[in-house]
């Protein structure tokens, strides 16, 4: 009897202890959710003009269209009645969009039933600078009833390509 017998010892089934866990992804989960940043896309929806649109119209019979036309050195608001409202000269930090804006007020106080405008770009202007001029045009914040609120300006925006600048 000089065999070896080997006995075989059954392990128990071990059981997976996950609670440690659980508890983590209980608190990591909402944290992570508060803390997230979501991504906001915003759209503007633009009117374009259809092509050849503006060779139809007579100029007595068309309709009162406010322009503002990004060029290099100003801002030049217009319109197609009367022509130039004001030129709004850069500045050495940029264009004044603040400026802007007064003169837009001044022009819906005139105008109060308009909401549309045509901003005009020439072919370098900068991204920024058309934003810049889009939000100032849109709307403004002004005090009503105690509270600090968007008063409407011209949130119909129609964009396009400024004539070219003969020096």
């Amino acid at each position: 009897m000089s065999s070896r017998t080997r006995i075989r010892r059954k392990h128990p089934a071990v059981e997976l202890n996950i609670t440690a866990f659980m508890n983590l992804m209980v608190v990591l989960v909402p944290f992570l959710l508060m803390t997230a940043v979501f991504t906001h896309i915003t759209i503007l929806d633009l009117n374009l003009p259809k092509p050849g649109s503006q060779n139809n119209q007579n100029k007595k019979d068309a309709p009162f269209e406010l322009r503002v036309t990004i060029r290099k050195d100003a801002l030049i608001l217009s319109d197609n009645k009367g022509g130039l409202i004001k030129k709004i000269a850069r500045l050495e930090s940029g264009h004044n969009y603040g400026l802007l804006k007064q003169v837009l007020k001044q022009v819906k106080a005139r105008f109060p039933d308009k909401t549309n405008m045509t901003i005009l770009s020439e072919q370098q202007t900068h991204y920024d600078d058309l934003i810049q001029v889009m939000d100032s045009a849109r709307s403004f914040q002004t005090l009503y009833e105690g509270e600090i609120v968007q008063a409407e300006l011209f949130p119909d925006i129609s964009i396009g390509d400024a004539a070219v600048k003969n020096n």
